[in-house]
């Protein structure tokens, strides 16, 4: 999913970040021959996520780091497990050490808290969905922590599906003149994109099934009973997705309601960072 170039470039850009012009605390300390190892130690029960990122990481800087792997993406983790084991120079282990934390700890929690609501889901059809609530510049990573906890991913950004809310109904005069002017664009540029709707009521809902010519549907800030009704009267003809007001507590009510999806921003904007730590020692 995440294209070598861009985890190359975030990457390269967290080193910059980090290093600027030298390790200086390593430098000033570490005799550039010493060799050593490091175990990375869950400090806490989830599901991992973020070891082949990791290994990117170790690959970038410095051809002289080796990692063993004992756990792989996806797999549940418990607190005191050994993770991975990084081996080679002591400096290159430090310069290493933040940001392989820092991107395995924000996937982890991502992909924990995505698996939560996974297994709240796993008798009904109701699958969970992302949104591009992400960290600027990480959302290819937080979205594949999504998929690694067990998710499924939303739209990407603007680009891959069109995705006409409040405002663009606003803006356009209307449901009828947005998804008029959606299929249009579509056809004249030639783009097979997916188009869905965000509907604010029941009204709303009829009149989409009386315009027809969208994929999908969202049911944004609807209760359950609405829902309900809202299922009943698509019938099939179009996707549901159920967005906005719901909580951890309640996802079980809409998906008994029928959706084939519910989004939840808080799979990457409210989430913990699972404790992991990198425990150091000499050759």
């Amino acid at each position: 999913m995440i294209p070598d170039n861009y985890l190359t470039s975030l990457i390269e850009r967290a080193y910059n970040e980090d290093i600027g012009d030298g390790d200086h605390s390593s430098l000033s300390c570490i005799d550039v021959s010493e060799y050593g190892r490091a175990k990375l130690i869950a400090k806490e029960s989830g599901i991992l996520a973020g070891v082949e990122i990791a290994k990117k990481v170790c690959e970038y800087f410095s051809e002289k780091l080796k990692v063993q792997v004992f756990i792989n993406d996806g797999e549940k983790i418990n607190k005191g497990d050994l993770v991975l084991e990084i081996s080679g120079p002591q400096q290159d282990i430090l310069k290493v050490e933040r940001t392989i934390l820092n991107f395995m700890q924000r996937m982890s929690g991502i992909a924990s808290e995505t698996a939560k609501y996974v297994e709240v889901l796993k008798n009904y059809k109701t699958k969970i969905l992302d949104t591009r609530k992400t960290t600027p510049g990480l959302r290819l990573i937080e979205k594949q922590a999504v998929k690694i906890g067990g998710g499924e991913n939303h739209r990407i950004g603007l680009y891959d599906m069109i995705m006409l809310k409040d405002n663009h109904i606003d803006y356009a005069g209307g449901l009828k003149n947005a998804i008029s002017k959606a299929n249009q664009y579509l056809k004249e540029k030639k783009l097979k994109l997916k188009i869905e709707v965000e509907l604010r009521s029941i009204e709303d809902v009829k009149e989409v099934l009386k315009i027809g010519n969208v994929d999908r549907v969202m049911l944004d800030n609807f209760n359950i009973e609405d829902t309900k009704l809202a299922v009943e009267l698509i019938a099939g003809k179009f996707e549901i997705e159920s967005s906005g007001g719901i909580s951890f507590d309640t996802l079980k009510d809409y998906a008994e309601c029928g959706v084939d999806y519910i989004s939840s921003g808080a799979l990457t904007h409210h989430v913990k960072s699972l404790d992991l730590s990198l425990i150091v020692q000499k050759a």
